[in-house]
């Protein structure tokens, strides 16, 4: 059941969740703002939690609304892809063969049969910016885990739209997104760092930044690069 809270022009809306903390959301594109909540604790209670976090809320709404977000993609010959942070030529090749994308130099190849549409070719590149990741990830995953001293169970990796990793303590599973392939290597390990973090502490309290701060130090330097970095242009829902 969803609750609503008005602070001034700002709606916030609340979902109760058999959880034991509350945890408070900003959403891509204009700031929509949620907050999880245990089912025991009374609305009052959050409405004044959510006004303690009214400065913060503004600033990270300010935040999204003047990043830069990536044109829509057609999916046509010297189209910009960002392929680890870097821009690549889209090069589109037609042959009767098993579709696939590949890097040559600064250009990204997408070789596809002839007559595929445009629909087929982006679940293609989506398809491939996963294995980026997916590749990318268990290297990281397992220098991390030695140095913070835990196990994830399992990884998995998908395109989300509002959060660029998840984890879960209990199960002990993280996500990350796929959208990460498109970004500088380091955003990728930023996030590995912060989801393993996240099996010792939970929450993002000043313990988790404390330990943050002393696994990576420059941990804020990453997160302010992958704020930096243009939005993938969606048609976002909640």
């Amino acid at each position: 059941m969803m609750s609503t809270i008005e602070l001034g022009d700002i709606e916030v809306n609340v979902i109760r969740k058999d959880i034991k903390n509350v945890h408070l959301s900003v959403y891509p594109p204009n700031g929509a703002v949620r907050m999880s909540a245990p089912k025991h604790m009374k609305l009052d209670t959050l409405r004044v939690f959510a006004i303690s976090k009214l400065e913060w809320i503004k600033q990270e709404r300010r935040k999204l609304r003047e990043q830069e977000r990536e044109a829509p993609r057609e999916f046509l010959d010297r189209e910009s892809h960002f392929v680890w942070g870097e821009r690549r030529l889209l090069k589109i090749e037609e042959a009767d063969a098993p579709a696939q994308a590949t890097v040559r130099g600064k250009q990204l190849f997408l070789q596809v049969r002839p007559g595929t549409d445009d629909e087929r070719r982006q679940a293609i590149i989506a398809k491939w910016y996963r294995d980026q990741v997916r590749q990318a990830a268990p290297a990281l995953i397992a220098k991390w885990e030695r140095k913070i001293g835990v196990q994830v169970s399992r990884v998995f990796v998908q395109k989300m739209k509002t959060r660029w990793g998840s984890c879960n303590p209990q199960s002990r599973n993280i996500r990350l997104n796929s959208e990460l392939a498109k970004k500088p290597p380091g955003c990728l390990e930023y996030i590995v760092v912060h989801e393993l973090v996240h099996l010792l502490e939970p929450t993002h309290s000043a313990r988790f930044q404390r330990l943050m701060d002393q696994f990576m130090p420059h941990w804020r330097s990453w997160r302010d690069e992958l704020n930096r970095a243009p939005l993938a242009h969606e048609q976002w829902t909640y």
